[in-house]
């Protein structure tokens, strides 16, 4: 069915507000059990396909055409820029990217004149040190970041930062926040063109239930 769209959706953090949020714009079938391990889930009484991937996966699923529409983090989408329409700020999974050093003296002096910086997102923080005037030498890591600086592996870090109590319990302190952000609804250029109205219903649902959440915010 020509209808019918694809929805890539990041698992992790984001999948249940996002799952409540599809809900909360009309799309009452959108119930997954606790411990389904589907990664293709079928809503066919919305005429809706969902993919389960992992976020850094999400961008890649629309900009190819596997996926129709998407939701996955700013922060995702800065790393990758992919080329797709970015129409929908969720408000969903706020954080802020920030650049953190060890609150003391560091172990040790090695003898570089650059700094060493541990992240998960190198084309962000190449791009942003770059801006500063200041070389940088990368070190990409996938998990625990915060233990690059702890054992002399890294001068800092850049990474994702909700609450900042990560940072706190192992003595790191902010230093710069790059970017903000959230989760955001994707769409694949040519599928906007192909599936026009059903993808544009869905946005404007969506949308609908951001505003109004946004105005209850106002007059609490």
């Amino acid at each position: 069915m020509s209808d019918v769209i694809t929805i890539a959706l990041s698992k992790g953090k984001l999948l249940d507000p996002t799952l409540e949020l599809f809900r909360q714009a009309g799309y009452t079938g959108y119930h997954v059990r606790a411990d389904d391990r589907r990664l293709i889930l079928e809503f066919s009484e919305h005429g809706h396909r969902v993919l389960i991937v992992r976020p850094s996966d999400v961008p890649t699923y629309v900009e190819y055409g596997a996926a129709d529409l998407g939701v996955v983090g700013k922060d995702v989408l800065l790393e990758q820029s992919p080329d797709v329409y970015e129409p929908v700020d969720l408000n969903l999974g706020v954080c802020r990217l920030v650049v953190a050093r060890p609150n003391g003296p560091q172990l040790g002096q090695r003898m570089s004149s650059k700094l060493r910086v541990a992240t998960k997102y190198p084309t962000i923080t190449e791009r942003y040190f770059n801006q500063q005037g200041l070389p940088v030498e990368l070190i990409k890591l996938y998990g625990s970041i915060e233990l690059a600086p702890l054992v002399g592996l890294a001068d800092r870090i850049v990474d994702l930062v909700e609450t900042g109590s990560t940072l706190k319990a192992n003595n790191l302190v902010e230093e710069e926040v790059i970017a903000w952000s959230s989760a955001r609804l994707i769409v694949n250029r040519a599928s906007l063109k192909m599936k026009h109205a059903v993808i544009t219903e869905l946005i404007a649902r969506v949308k609908k239930i951001l505003s109004r959440s946004r105005s209850k915010k106002v007059h609490v």
